[in-house]
């Protein structure tokens, strides 16, 4: 799409407003904020909710019968209720509501391991993802006597397909995978993925902690079995995250933990559990979070996330083309369907010491290995510069990351 098309669809002035961070200074330089695969900005509209919350609902959720109990209660199942189109979730009580990607990766390793993982069982994930979804599964080999297998990538950082498919047998019992890579920006072929991994028996659990503030998802259109993703990376609170599973699997799943409202009835004799979703959600939950993420739900909704993705699309090519002028500087992930984020290495410099120059001038990235270790050491780099785009950046900003860059090169090679 023509760059006047995407402006024309989406008013990021409008949009920065909404974001009173977005207007103060760091060492004496206006905030231009790159760090958004680590954590997004929060609108007014979400900040507004946290504080109404306490100031007017502040009550525990489920089973009181008092006003500010219920009240609580409605708004809390709210965002359940609107989780469920956003993705497009065949059942509202398919929608288990966590702590966040983690956690809810975490679940699923757990559970469906007790019922479903056996000695000589087979899980595939790949070379790219998050340490959060390579430690669960190793964890559930090592206590099972399952194998862990790992598709490889390439230079480009692009899955090897080729590989992936000679890995899927009868034995496999899970592909564990990311939709995009926080680390690379990859965008992954899912719907392949699943359809693979289907056509031997297995389930997949896509990690769409980097997709779902950027792409579109509909989880019963890529057929997908387990969904995980956050709050706070898609302009929401901390400490919420969501957990979608076909209701097959949830019901066929042992509790994740016990406590209150995972339960139906108790006694010394037997405990019985709760019906879906709260079979899953045990002790009380992130209240405050759990209310306050149906707000971004609503703000990414009414701007779109198809103007979204394209706005940011076109940051993502203006900066990329910008960087790559500058002498002495490696793009590490080139693959052809990339989203959100520019991973970058000055030549013989460490990552951190050009995080710490631009920090300087007021420019957050984030550098380091980016919970991706074992990618990194695919590639034989210590970590990488990343700049994480979301849809509050400009085009200006992306000429002051790149002018000071360039200092950075000045500076240090």
């Amino acid at each position: 799409m023509e760059r006047t098309a995407v402006l024309e669809r989406f008013d990021v002035d409008r949009v920065r407003k909404d974001f009173p961070i977005l207007t103060r200074t760091v060492n004496g330089k206006p905030l231009v904020y790159l760090d958004n695969g680590a954590t997004t900005q929060k609108p007014r509209q979400v900040i507004d909710a946290i504080v109404n919350y306490y100031t007017q609902l502040n009550s525990n959720v489920h089973r009181g019968v008092h006003h500010l109990s219920q009240l609580a209660t409605d708004a809390f199942e709210v965002t359940r209720r609107k989780l469920q189109p956003f993705i497009n979730a065949t059942h509202e009580h398919e929608i288990i509501l966590t702590k966040g990607t983690t956690e809810s990766i975490n679940l699923v390793a757990s559970c469906y391991g007790k019922a479903f993982v056996n000695t000589g069982d087979e899980l595939i994930i790949s070379a790219m993802e998050h340490h959060s979804n390579i430690v669960p599964w190793q964890i559930l080999c090592e206590e099972r006597g399952a194998i862990l297998h790992v598709v490889p990538v390439n230079d480009a950082g692009e899955l090897d397909m080729e590989t992936y498919r000679s890995l899927l047998n009868e034995r496999t019992k899970m592909v564990a995978m990311t939709y995009v890579s926080n680390a690379l920006g990859t965008i992954n072929p899912v719907k392949e993925i699943v359809a693979l991994a289907h056509a031997v028996g297995a389930p997949v659990l896509l990690d769409a902690a980097q997709a779902i503030q950027h792409i579109a998802i509909d989880v019963q259109a890529l057929d997908v079995d387990f969904l995980a993703f956050s709050g706070h990376k898609m302009y929401g609170p901390t400490g919420v995250g969501v957990l979608y599973g076909k209701e097959k699997w949830l019901n066929a799943m042992p509790p994740y933990q016990s406590g209150g409202e995972m339960i139906k009835e108790v006694t010394f004799a037997k405990t019985t559990y709760n019906e879906l979703p709260f079979k899953f959600e045990a002790g009380t939950p992130n209240i405050e979070a759990g209310i306050c993420l149906t707000h971004a739900l609503d703000y990414i909704t009414e701007l779109g996330l198809d103007n979204i993705a394209s706005y940011e699309y076109d940051l993502l090519k203006y900066a990329t083309s910008q960087l790559l002028e500058i002498p002495g500087l490696r793009l590490v992930g080139t693959a052809k369907e990339k989203s959100s984020v520019i991973s970058f290495l000055l030549d013989g410099v460490h990552p951190y010491d050009v995080g710490v120059i631009l920090d300087k001038l007021g420019i957050a990235v984030r550098t380091g290995h980016h919970c991706t270790q074992p990618l990194m050491d695919r590639f034989n780099i210590p970590g990488t510069v990343r700049a994480s785009i979301a849809m509050y950046n400009t085009r200006e900003e992306m000429d002051i990351l790149v002018a000071a860059v360039r200092r950075a090169a000045t500076m240090l090679l």
